[in-house]
């Protein structure tokens, strides 16, 4: 009997040492006297530290890098929740006389990439169609700031034509096209962002045999809730959009009544 136990025991503490090996040391980033860590849990999320005192915990947590703004060191991280279209928000930390100070930029769906000058640190957001939001820019000095307003404009110049020999490469990509977002903007109105943001998760656009371009999305961390389809004849010069909802439980533009019946099949089908 006691071989028995003993066998176990060694199998349990086998396996145990075999966990424990697998499991990753936590990344270490010198900075300014200290180190930051970044470790993995049991939950598999990540916590970002310095000198053991916790500053982030997302499923998402990866190190950018170093900079010096103003003649202060700043560290930047990237931390959020992951997921397609979905990027993380940028937490910052620098070193003061009280000790390590942190902010983060971003929210829901992250915040874009920081450009940094010599004494800033921007952030130039992607705009969907519809969209005017806030540049944000940080200094360790006045922290986070709106350096001033972002609205979406399509390329000056772009034709209904332009589309019978380029197919944009995502959905959302066919905004850019001046003619496409002027027509736009008179079906939707205010929907338009909505739609948009409906569309961004998604892959490229179809074509049916006639030349009409075809495609269909989601929200991003929402695929099933509002999904977007959306369908252009460059040569009719027409737009057709629809989406989910609540109430009514379709929304299109124009009316369906309005829609080609191929066309109202495939958005029927793409978005059952």
């Amino acid at each position: 009997m006691r071989s028995v136990r003993a066998l176990v025991l060694g199998v349990i503490v086998a396996a145990g040492g075999s966990a424990a090996a697998q499991e990753k040391a936590p990344e270490k980033i010198a900075f300014e006297g200290g180190a930051f860590t970044i470790t993995e849990t049991a939950d598999l999320d990540k916590i970002l530290a310095y000198d053991g005192r916790q500053i982030a915990r997302n499923y998402v947590v990866y190190f950018n890098r170093v900079i010096e703004l103003s003649g202060t060191k700043v560290a930047l991280f990237d931390v959020g929740n992951g997921g397609n279209a979905c990027g993380p928000a940028t937490v910052i930390a620098w070193k003061t006389e009280t000790g390590l100070q942190s902010d983060t930029v971003g929210e829901d769906c992250g915040a874009p990439p920081a450009a940094a000058t010599g004494d800033k640190l921007y952030f130039v957001p992607y705009l969907l169609p519809g969209a005017t939001v806030p540049v944000q820019a940080w200094s360790p000095d006045e922290r986070l700031t709106v350096a001033g307003q972002l609205a979406y404009t399509p390329q000056p110049g772009t034709k209904w034509t332009d589309l019978e020999t380029t197919t944009p490469t995502y959905i959302v990509d066919a905004f850019a096209n001046q003619d496409v977002y002027k027509a736009a903007e008179r079906l939707l109105g205010a929907s338009l962002n909505d739609v948009a943001t409906g569309l961004s998760v998604g892959s490229g656009f179809e074509q049916t045999s006639s030349g009409i371009l075809y495609g269909h999305g989601c929200v991003p961390h929402a695929c099933g809730s509002a999904d977007a389809f959306m369908a252009i004849d460059p040569r009719g010069r027409k737009l057709y959009f629809a989406q989910q909802g609540d109430n009514p439980p379709l929304a299109a533009w124009p009316q369906l009544k309005n829609w080609p019946k191929e066309l109202r099949k495939l958005m029927e089908s793409a978005l059952k």
